[in-house]
């Protein structure tokens, strides 16, 4: 059995007609997904279709109005942010929500949790350019140093999956390779990765799956060679075309 038949069959996130909105309103309307252990899951959609919201949901910070969120087979719905990180969920929000006053070694000394693989030294190791500025303000580092302060705050949770919402926003080419690298290293781990992302280049050097969100539901998903291959699914959900064969 393949690495991504395993994935597949003891998955870390499991979604099963997830619903949630805002003030009364609905934009998840009934949403399934997976993401296994050393897996990159790459969700896509045109802005405003939820992608956001269902990164939040499974964070514990929107309540789900339906549906089932597993997490290693525990169930999150409705579960406050703070148990559904301990359990395992890392959230690495879209803008990066840093605190601007803290230095850099302050961000990850309130955030680490002292157990698991991830500790300030191990994260120091992955983002050298850190250890380099701890005593710098967060404000002060630029916009790939505090993407980077924002993945190493939630690995330091010590996360069985991590969501990266938007991380290629606003940063240079190179600067959005190199976070590509990183969660590319990251599955290669072990970790699962569900990554929100815009940017089909990063997807195409990061992801293993890929999944596009549509008016609420998942209307696409299939591994991230077959999707190279179909252009015309990129242009019916997306708007966009990809590299491949038409």
């Amino acid at each position: 059995m393949s690495d991504r038949q395993n994935a597949e069959d003891r998955p870390i996130l499991s979604i099963t007609g997830l619903m949630a909105g805002y003030h009364g309103g609905t934009v998840l309307k009934g949403v399934d997904l997976h993401v296994g252990a050393g897996e990159v899951l790459a969700l896509l959609g045109r802005n405003g279709v939820g992608k956001s919201t269902l990164a939040y949901t499974v964070s514990g910070i929107i309540r789900p109005t339906g549906g089932s969120i597993l997490v290693d087979g525990w169930e999150a719905r409705g579960q406050l942010p703070h148990q559904v990180s301990r359990r395992g969920v890392g959230l690495v929000p879209q803008g990066r929500r840093i605190w601007p006053g803290l230095s850099v070694d302050e961000h990850l000394r309130m955030s680490a949790n002292g157990r698991g693989r991830w500790s300030i030294p191990s994260v120091f190791e992955m983002f050298p350019r850190l250890e380099e500025r701890r005593r710098n303000r967060a404000d002060t580092l630029s916009g790939g140093e505090q993407q980077m302060l924002a993945i190493a705050r939630a690995l330091l949770g010590n996360p069985k999956i991590l969501i990266l919402d938007e991380p290629s926003e606003g940063l240079a080419p190179m600067i959005v390779s190199a976070i590509g690298g990183i969660v590319r290293e990251l599955a290669v781990e072990g970790m699962a990765v569900l990554l929100i992302e815009q940017n089909l280049g990063m997807i195409q050097d990061s992801a293993d799956r890929v999944a596009i969100l549509d008016r609420g539901v998942v209307g696409y998903s299939d591994s991230l060679e077959n999707f190279r291959h179909r252009p015309d699914a990129a242009a019916q959900f997306l708007g966009v075309a990809t590299e491949g064969a038409a």
